[in-house]
């Protein structure tokens, strides 16, 4: 895929339903409507392997228990092909969402929902309101291999902004990460 086809701030989310990973969180299949929180979702694609979302797991995890304070719900979608990129198969996602992970691990295997969201890294995330519209879409900050190097924090910055009903200074940031495996 080599240009974004997908939804942009302003744009519904489109509807998915997917297996999830995660047993200690949410049902075996889940539908955008079941991840909604009464604020609204993050819904973030993402993988095992990548080491941009690797050096971003305690900053993830902070986003997703961020969002569930400010009453959003909050997934991650693996659409990356477990064929070619075995790391990422169903097997692999069971283990990594056993190893703690807060919120539900959703299998993208047909990358359908990717497609109809446009995703083009690992991690990007889609912030939406309430009615499922796109609020941001992007980054969730300018360092996302290392922590320490951070000097934004546009998601979490994005998420209050939301919630407290203000504007969002900028709803759209070039995500910084792999790019989806995409099936040949």
């Amino acid at each position: 895929m080599t240009e974004s086809q997908g939804i942009e701030p302003g744009q519904a989310a489109p509807d998915f339903e997917l297996p999830n990973a995660n047993a200690t969180v949410g049902g075996k299949t889940l539908t955008l409507s079941d991840i909604m929180g009464r604020n609204g979702a993050v819904v973030m694609f993402t993988c095992n392997h990548c080491p941009y979302v690797v050096g971003s797991e305690g900053r993830i995890e902070d986003a997703a228990a961020l969002a569930r304070d400010l009453g959003l719900g909050f997934a991650g979608i693996n659409s990356n092909d477990p064929v070619m990129y075995e790391s990422d198969n169903w097997d692999n996602m069971v283990k990594r969402s056993s190893k703690g992970m807060s919120y539900s691990y959703l299998h993208d295997a047909n990358q359908g929902t990717a497609h109809a969201y446009g995703a083009e890294r690992t991690p990007e995330f889609y912030l939406l309101d309430a009615t499922g519209v796109v609020a941001y879409r992007g980054r969730l900050d300018d360092s996302p291999r290392d922590p320490a190097d951070a000097t934004t924090t546009e998601l979490a910055d994005a998420m209050d902004a939301l919630v407290s009903g203000q504007n969002i200074v900028n709803p759209r940031t070039t995500s910084i990460g792999c790019s989806v495996k995409w099936k040949n």
